[in-house]
């Protein structure tokens, strides 16, 4: 680590939610359900939407983080503006990295299913991630090493208990051979559905036991480096599809969380997830 390993302390994990809390009173919650059209907007496609909350939350978050640890912060929406910024996740050094609004689409149609999260990576490694569920007030968090917290308590995720139905998510917008071949194949498995287009719940569900697995397409460091790190300080697996480490900055594709005790038998069953478009 480039960061003293010290720095990840409870006085820093409490300031992270601190300032996350701020920006949703101050940003998204008066929005939430509120938004007038000219808040909302296009990103990459009709469907990357992006709203006033998501840029003046992270516009507050990057201020308030950088007072924490002054390193670069990359965020969603900073970098949708200049995209050399993503760059910085899997350089040397450490980051923030910052998701306002985690499943935009899901805030401008008024669901509750929206987060805001923000992970710590040092030496394109995540260190500590914290996620937030304004419309809930809950808070899952961790730091490498040191175990997961749901609403300030440990969290150790059990395994399956019906090993031979499992109940997956699924996410294969972005996957070449489209949601329907993928989820063919995660029925053999048990039932499966498509993900909540919303990391941060996904997450939260296979953590606290409501899907027993949870497979991404693409995977974008913002989406996951928090999520992934958390499930993992849970006792999940959470790799590529191939086994191997997740690195939120290596800009490859495709992530499975799942316990240990599926987790290959689940990776069997979805095959090899081809690069996301």
């Amino acid at each position: 680590m480039t960061l003293p390993s010290h720095i990840i302390a409870e006085d820093l994990s409490n300031a992270v939610l601190a300032a996350m809390a701020d920006a949703a009173v101050a940003e998204i919650m008066p929005r939430w359900r509120s938004l007038t059209a000219s808040e909302i907007r296009t990103k990459s496609a009709d469907w990357d939407l992006v709203t006033d909350a998501d840029v003046n939350a992270e516009i507050m978050l990057t201020a308030a983080l950088k007072t924490l640890i002054d390193i670069p912060v990359v965020g969603e929406e900073a970098t949708a503006a200049d995209a050399s910024l993503l760059d910085i996740v899997g350089a040397p050094g450490a980051c923030w990295v910052v998701d306002p609004v985690d499943g935009t689409r899901n805030f401008v149609d008024g669901k509750e299913s929206f987060a805001c999260m923000i992970a710590l990576v040092d030496e394109g490694r995540t260190q500590a991630a914290w996620i937030t569920y304004p419309t809930t007030g809950r808070e899952i968090h961790a730091a490498a090493g040191i175990g997961a917290f749901l609403d300030g308590e440990r969290i150790v995720t059990p395994p399956p208990a019906e090993p031979f139905a499992l109940r997956g998510a699924i996410g294969a917008r972005f996957d070449h051979g489209g949601p329907d071949s993928v989820l063919e194949r995660a029925a053999t498995l048990g039932p499966a559905s498509p993900i909540r287009f919303c990391a941060g719940w996904d997450y939260l569900d296979v953590i606290t036991g409501l899907t027993d697995y949870v497979s991404f397409s693409r995977t974008l460091p913002w989406d996951h480096a928090p999520g992934s790190l958390i499930a993992r300080e849970a006792g999940l697996d959470s790799r590529r599809h191939d086994g191997s480490e997740y690195l939120p900055g290596d800009g490859r594709s495709g992530i499975l969380t799942a316990h240990p005790s599926v987790w290959q038998r689940v990776a069997d069953a979805l095959g090899q997830m081809p690069e996301a478009v």
